[in-house]
């Protein structure tokens, strides 16, 4: 099968102690080889989210595969259905569907491959889901834009359904909605796509064509930092800055982004995307040590305020704990 996307980390074979989520590999003993199945990497999100499982696997000594769907759950479900049969000794699933992996992970379970899921909807007993707190991700992101509004305007939601993740943010919105009566949803968009950011953009100038005036619109709540991006350079491009810009997620690219001169993207809720994916492949050598580990793994999500930077130097993810309390951890 050709891969979209194949990294394979050489195992370093060295010996000693056990460290981190299930230690080095023993000297002489076979690297492990675990492969991440994902629906899709867009974004630099996923770029450093990859890179965090990278960095787990590669101190434990493993090999990883990265198999990527493009956005297509019957390429994910055939991407999974290759991982089982060339025997993986760990498999990471990101962001798939119970209808379409499934029957995958059950088959992957029978033969007892460990299989560890990031915010993925498969209910499997001995299968643990790493997942971020969404439901809080939305709530500390809205409210946010509630205490910025003084509870009241029109806003824009750039959303998409069919995502676990998704779903789960859109029961806060809706909550967020009937709590505040005064802040009205005036229009609802958003794809997926291997062009999100692209895609977003477009037709969010589209949006600002159809209210072309200065307080038509409050804000923007974007559910998704690739769909923020698009919003952003659109609101910039169409020089109406005072429309404001909440969302979920963050990188080092929107970093650059929200640090520009007169930036309309203001905050964020977010968890360290390199830190997830140390988790998800740290929670894998644990499955395959053969210790415990709970049915669910929460990250605590943080509110970034991007006045909280620096003004007199640009910053990067790295450079985050100096500034947000609670980043990282």
């Amino acid at each position: 099968m050709t891969l979209a996307l194949s990294v394979v980390l050489a195992g370093c074979g060295a010996g000693g102690s056990s460290s981190g989520a299930g230690g080095s590999q023993a000297s002489g003993e076979k690297a492990k080889r675990i492969a991440l199945v994902m629906r899709q990497n867009v974004g630099t999100f996923s770029a450093q989210y990859i890179n965090g499982v990278k960095k787990e696997v590669e101190k434990n000594g493993g090999e990883l595969t990265v198999f990527n769907a493009d956005g297509d759950l019957a390429k994910m479900a055939s991407n999974l259905d290759a991982a089982v049969n060339q025997h993986f000794d760990g498999i990471l699933i990101d962001h798939g569907t119970a209808e379409a992996l499934q029957q995958g992970a059950e088959k992957a379970v029978s033969r007892n491959i460990p299989v560890v899921l990031f915010d993925t909807e498969i209910k499997l007993p001995g299968v643990p889901v790493v997942e971020q707190d969404d439901n809080k991700l939305a709530e500390l992101s809205l409210e946010k834009l509630a205490a910025d509004t003084g509870g009241k305007g029109s806003i824009v939601k750039i959303w998409v359904a069919g995502f676990a993740p998704m779903e789960k943010r859109q029961v806060t919105y809706e909550a967020f909605l009937k709590k505040y009566p005064d802040i009205k949803e005036i229009a609802a968009f958003g794809t997926a796509s291997n062009n999100t950011a692209l895609d977003t953009q477009t037709q969010m100038e589209a949006i600002l064509k159809k209210y072309p005036n200065k307080g038509d619109i409050t804000a923007v709540w974007a559910s998704w930092d690739e769909f923020a991006k698009g919003a952003t350079r659109a609101i910039q491009q169409a020089g109406r800055t005072e429309i404001k810009v909440y969302s979920i997620d963050l990188s080092d690219e929107d970093l650059q982004m929200v640090q520009e001169e007169n930036s309309p993207w203001v905050a964020t809720a977010a968890v360290d995307p390199s830190n997830i994916g140390l988790i998800h492949a740290q929670t894998v050598f644990k499955k395959i040590n053969g210790e415990e580990v709970p049915e669910s793994v929460k990250l605590n999500p943080v509110l970034v305020d991007f006045a909280d930077l620096p003004k007199d130097k640009k910053v990067t993810m790295e450079d985050l704990p100096g500034y947000i309390k609670d980043w990282g951890k």
